[in-house]
């Protein structure tokens, strides 16, 4: 499985994106932009994987992050997207630097350098996030980490994209076309579903 994440990693991490500054912005909360993904918390994710074998999306962002912001304003709010995430995925939102333990394939995850009084600026970084979204050693935010039914990563995919960016990547996976095909081969077949011929 490594050798098909390798370029695709690469690929993904030289697409273009709009900017990962991590310029502190004003928290939002989640009700403050209606999604029309359905959101789970990353417990209703594994339980539901057990019994329906899908695979995981798991937005991994923070409350000061810009882009993150930028991409749930946006990205997440187009319809075709939302609609074949929701089909395909287990959408998961999960606040990198959360001070709530969580566990993922049954060990317990902590962010022990959390700061209450830092709840919404930068704080310290939860230890799943280590886990699940770091890339050749590097956190960044936003970052849609995927995941197969038996939670395995996938694929951690950093940086801000539009729907038209993230379409071939959630198609890969959500099909699963990275069981047997390279990305970059895939990619040189894609065709998008989203947009007008």
């Amino acid at each position: 499985m490594l050798h098909l994440m390798r370029p695709l990693l690469l690929t993904l991490l030289l697409a273009p994106t709009l900017s990962n500054a991590q310029t502190p912005a004003k928290p939002t909360t989640a009700t403050e932009h209606k999604s029309p993904i359905h959101w789970m918390s990353l417990e209703e994710a594994q339980a539901a994987a057990k019994k329906t074998a899908k695979p995981l999306f798991v937005d991994v962002y923070t409350s000061w992050c810009g882009p993150c912001k930028m991409l749930d304003a946006k990205t997440f709010q187009d319809p075709k997207l939302a609609a074949y995430v929701n089909e395909h995925f287990y959408p998961v939102k999960f606040n990198a630097e959360s001070g709530d333990p969580v566990t993922f394939k049954g060990q317990k995850f902590e962010n022990p350098d959390y700061n209450p009084a830092m709840a919404n600026s930068r704080n310290g970084t939860h230890h799943l996030t280590y886990q699940i979204a770091n890339v050749q050693g590097r956190i960044a935010y936003p970052t849609v980490v995927y995941l197969d039914s038996d939670l395995n990563v996938l694929a951690p995919v950093q940086g801000l994209m539009t729907p038209e960016q993230m379409e071939p990547i959630l198609v890969y996976f959500g099909e699963g076309h990275y069981k047997n095909q390279e990305y970059q081969a895939f990619l040189g077949g894609f065709k998008s579903r989203w947009t007008a011929p």
